[in-house]
This record gives C-alpha cells, sequence and structure tokens, in this order.
C-alpha cells in the first residue's frame, strides 16, 4: 500500500475525484433513512489521508484546490438566497446577536476550561475553539495571533469531527419538528370565481385587499363572452368570471370576497387566451422586474407565476427575473410568439453559468477577503469564502448593473453550490486526516476532545434552544442556521439532503454565515492571543 499512497500524493486531481466518488458511493447509503450525503466525502478524506500518514506518505490535497471549492460553493450560495437574504436580514437583528452572544459564552467557558481545569496551551485552546466551530480561517487566525500555528492546528484537527458530527446531530433534532413549521412556501393555486356582487369592485382594489400576492389572469363579461387579461381598472360585475392566482388561502379567500367558486375553467378556453411555461434565457429579460417588463402594453399579457428550480413563485411586479425561470404567461393567442422570442425560451438559460458574472464576482469576493483589517496591534482578514458570499449575495440582490447581468440560473448555481461543496470537502478532509494520528499519540487528545465537545455543545443547544423557542424558528429554516452558524457546508449538505433541497435550509445558512465567520475569526484572534 506505501508504494499505491506515493503513486496518490503525486496526483492530487486523481485523488480529489477518487475522494468525490468513493465517498458519494459512501453517502447514499442510508440507515434507517439516514445517510451522510456529501459529509462522506470528509470522513473518507480523513481516514485515506489518516491511513497514509500511518505509512509514512504525506496525503494532502493543495490549499488552492479546497480554497476553489469553497469560493465556488459560497458564490452560488450567495447568488441563490441574495433576494431572501437581505428581505429577511431586518427581521434577523434578534438571533444575530444571539448567536454572537452564545460564540462569545463558548469562547469564555472554552478557555476557562482548557486553561484552568485541563491545563492546555492557549494556542491548543484557540485552535481546539477553531476545530469545534469547524472554521478554517479562525484557525489561522488563532495560529497568527499565539505565534504557535502548530499546536492550533492539533487542536482543531482533533475538535473538528465532532464539530461536524455534533451539529448535524443538532441539525437533525431540529429536522425532528420541521412537520409543525409555520413558515412552509404555501401552495400556489389558480381557480376560476364567479362574481356575486353588485357593488362592482375594482381589481385594483381586491390586489391591494390580498396584499399584493394574487394576481387576475383571465375575465370573462358573461357565459359566452370573449376571455380577456383584466387590469386593475377594471370593475367587476356579477355573472363575470375571473381566474385568480396566488397562494390557496388568498385563493379560497378571494372567492368568497367575490362569489364563489365556479366549475367553469376559464382556463380550458384557449381560443382568446392562451397560456405557456417560456424559459427565461434572454440576458436582456434577466435580472429586471416583471413590472419593468411592461408585457401589459405591449402585448396585453401577465406573468402568474415563476418556477424557480422546483418553486412556484406568484408573478409579483417587484419580482426580479434570473436566466432559467420559467415564466408562465397569459396572453392572446395571436402574440404567444412574440413573447416567446421576448423571453428566450431557450434551455441554454437553464445552465448558463453566467461567466462574467461568475468570474468577476469570484474574483472581486476573493479581493475583499484578503484584504487586512486592523484589530489592535495585528489584523485580520475575513477569507475567500467569506468575500464571495458577500459578493454573491449582493448579486443575487440587484439582478442586473445596467446592461451587465449579475446573477446565476438557479439550476446552474445548484450544479455550482455541489460540485464546489465536495472539491472543498476533499481538501478539508485529507488535511484533517493527516494530522488527526499525530495529535491521537499525545496524551492530551482526550482533554482536547472535551473540549472541543463542551464548545460544540455549548453552540449546537444554544442555538437550537433560543431559535426554536424564543424566536420560534421553523426546523426547516433552524437546520440550515445551525450550519450556518457552524459554517459548516456538511452540516448543510445534510440538511439539504433530508428536506429534498428545501430553499428555507439555504435562507437559514445564508443568514448567519457572513456574521459568523467574522464573529468567529475575531474570537478565535483574542483567544490565541492571550
Amino acid at each position: 500500500m506505501t508504494g499505491v499512497f506515493e503513486y496518490l500524493a503525486e496526483q492530487p486531481v486523481l485523488v480529489l475525484f477518487l475522494l468525490i466518488g468513493v465517498g458519494m458511493a459512501f453517502g447514499h447509503i442510508k440507515i434507517k433513512g439516514i445517510g451522510l450525503g456529501p459529509a462522506a466525502v470528509l470522513f473518507s478524506a480523513i481516514i485515506l489521508a489518516a491511513w497514509a500518514g500511518e505509512l509514512g506518505v504525506e496525503l494532502v490535497l493543495p490549499p488552492a484546490i479546497g480554497t476553489l471549492g469553497l469560493v465556488l460553493f459560497a458564490f452560488a450560495i450567495g447568488i441563490n438566497s441574495g433576494n431572501s437574504f437581505f428581505h429577511n436580514l431586518k427581521t434577523a437583528v434578534g438571533p444575530l446577536l444571539t448567536m454572537v452572544v452564545l460564540f462569545i459564552i463558548a469562547a469564555g467557558v472554552g478557555y476557562g476550561v482548557g486553561i484552568y481545569v485541563f491545563d492546555l496551551d492557549p494556542a491548543v485552546v484557540a485552535g481546539t475553539f477553531a476545530g469545534a466551530l469547524t472554521n478554517t480561517p479562525a484557525l489561522a487566525a488563532a495560529g497568527d495571533a499565539s505565534g504557535n500555528p502548530g499546536q492550533a492546528t492539533v487542536g482543531y484537527s482533533i475538535a473538528y469531527i465532532f464539530g461536524v458530527i455534533g451539529m448535524i446531530g443538532a441539525s437533525l433534532a431540529a429536522l425532528a419538528y420541521s412537520k409543525t413549521d409555520k413558515d412552509a412556501p404555501t401552495p400556489i393555486a389558480n381557480r376560476t370565481v364567479r362574481v356575486e356582487r353588485t357593488d362592482h369592485p375594482f381589481i385594483g382594489d381586491l390586489y391591494e385587499k390580498m396584499g399584493g400576492k394574487v394576481t387576475f389572469s383571465r375575465l370573462r363579461r358573461g357565459e359566452v363572452g370573449p376571455i380577456t387579461r383584466p387590469s386593475m381598472s377594471d370593475t367587476l360585475d356579477p355573472g363575470d368570471l375571473i381566474t385568480v392566482v396566488g397562494p390557496t388561502e388568498l385563493v379560497a379567500k378571494t372567492a368568497k370576497e367575490l362569489g364563489h367558486g365556479s366549475s367553469h375553467s376559464l382556463m380550458r378556453d384557449r381560443s382568446y387566451l392562451d397560456f405557456r411555461r417560456i424559459t427565461v434565457s434572454d440576458p436582456k429579460v434577466a435580472g429586471r422586474t416583471i413590472g419593468s417588463l411592461d408585457l401589459a402594453q405591449q402585448y396585453s399579457a401577465t406573468v402568474s407565476r415563476v418556477r424557480r428550480g422546483d418553486v412556484d413563485l406568484i408573478g409579483e411586479p417587484g419580482l426580479v427575473l434570473q436566466q432559467g425561470d420559467r415564466v408562465r404567461v397569459v396572453a392572446p393567442t395571436s402574440k404567444m410568439v412574440q413573447i416567446t422570442k421576448f423571453f428566450g425560451d431557450s434551455a441554454r438559460g437553464l445552465s448558463d453559468i453566467n461567466p462574467i458574472a461568475m468570474g468577476l464576482g469570484m474574483a472581486l469576493g476573493i479581493f475583499i477577503g484578503h484584504i487586512a483589517i486592523p484589530v489592535g496591534g495585528s489584523s485580520f482578514s475575513i477569507g475567500a469564502a467569506a468575500g464571495t458570499l458577500i459578493i454573491g449575495l449582493i448579486f443575487g440582490k440587484l439582478g442586473r448593473i445596467g446592461p451587465f447581468v449579475t446573477a446565476v440560473p438557479f439550476t446552474a448555481c445548484q450544479v455550482l453550490i455541489e460540485l464546489g461543496l465536495l472539491i472543498f470537502l476533499a481538501q478539508a478532509g485529507t488535511v484533517a486526516g493527516g494530522q488527526i494520528m499525530e495529535a491521537f499519540r499525545g496524551g492530551s487528545w482526550v482533554k482536547i476532545l472535551a473540549l472541543g465537545i463542551i464548545i460544540t455543545l455549548i453552540m449546537a443547544i444554544g442555538l437550537y434552544v433560543t431559535m426554536r423557542w424564543i424566536f420560534r424558528m421553523g426546523g426547516t429554516r433552524l437546520s440550515g442556521l445551525l450550519g450556518g452558524a457552524q459554517t459548516q457546508p456538511a452540516v448543510l449538505a445534510f440538511a439539504n439532503t433530508r428536506t429534498g433541497d428545501d430553499p428555507r435550509v439555504a435562507l437559514g445558512y445564508a443568514l448567519v454565515y457572513p456574521v459568523a465567520m467574522v464573529a468567529k475569526i475575531l474570537i478565535a484572534q483574542v483567544l490565541g492571543g492571550l
């Protein structure tokens, strides 16, 4: 085996894809419905590197490979979560502050127990803090501040594994109560309603009353009249038929407000108005809001809903379209060809990675991540992952800067997320595996492991309790938040696998990740300097 490992040590690209393939083969194995998923790549890499180390061969993938995977992952996560992140940030001050306070408590307890109970070196304590919270940039900060990066790495390596396993356990506990979540996306429905009201209400007034969360896609006056696209200035008369699209409960509420649901379906009669799912592939459309397209004036058309990935969204005027979105357009039959050409309707829209936005955005994020921020007599940087995540969030929120499209299609983002995650996990595992056996030979590994468990559990239990019972956060979103607070893609991957990539997982992850990254770096810097 020594010869095999010596050969592999000279072939990092081969090792990378070997770990991805073998790791995911084990990751797909489930016991009672539970599987490791992409996290199996991490553990496979640790085992392989530790085995090679025992035979005297250093099998470690170059750091640049891990950086590539991490920045791809972070940038794509940011793009996908940009809109939701900034929308929810206003209401997340409490959870963010709570998380930072828990970091400080975990660091304080860790320092007290590590120094005064276990008699460990401050560098080991700082490294253990970074490992228990699985944050490599924090390890670098701890090593620099302590002046003893070797000892910091020992603490990191031993604490890291439980840092992943412990937070995966907390994520599993959060998902156990996710069936009672109140924040599940509401299914989108459509219904033809017969109007019974005699006060001739304006459609615009009904739209406002429903909070702008429904659309009115078809209108027929009487039983046999033509079907037209209603406008906000139209009034409704008794006997009119109108099609309402929106969240199920709001559609039912609108039907009750106007009259009752009709057995007739205006959607079946396509002689006047037609509807079609069209893929947004034209860059001129991507990054613009539905309202800014002026479809009503140009084509007498309405976007009733937008399908992004596996999720249906209401076609609200302020919704920013992305390449790869599939818009459901209701328009006169004669104008469907023009509208299809306007949106593009090419499969290219699903897979276009937008290399200009990805290249420039990731380059800018990496540059920002390396900027030295002075703190006292030293300095720190937030790291390439946090930098690319921040730029990704901004790009995802903006969608477009003038003629420059900043977003990446949802489907393409999902591919980048998975690829980046697997690359990062393979490299990180070989680094931890290369150090782990050396650490176990020392007599203090039990103390380091115990300290790491204490720190991880403070964060896992603290976040679970406060987010569930104080902030009333749903289990699905909490499972992602736990991964974001841990800045640990393996926890995110586990939660995504268990939920079928529910968007609330990524939202919880992205909501706290940037703050968690910066906070842990600062705290590790302080611990290392004590």
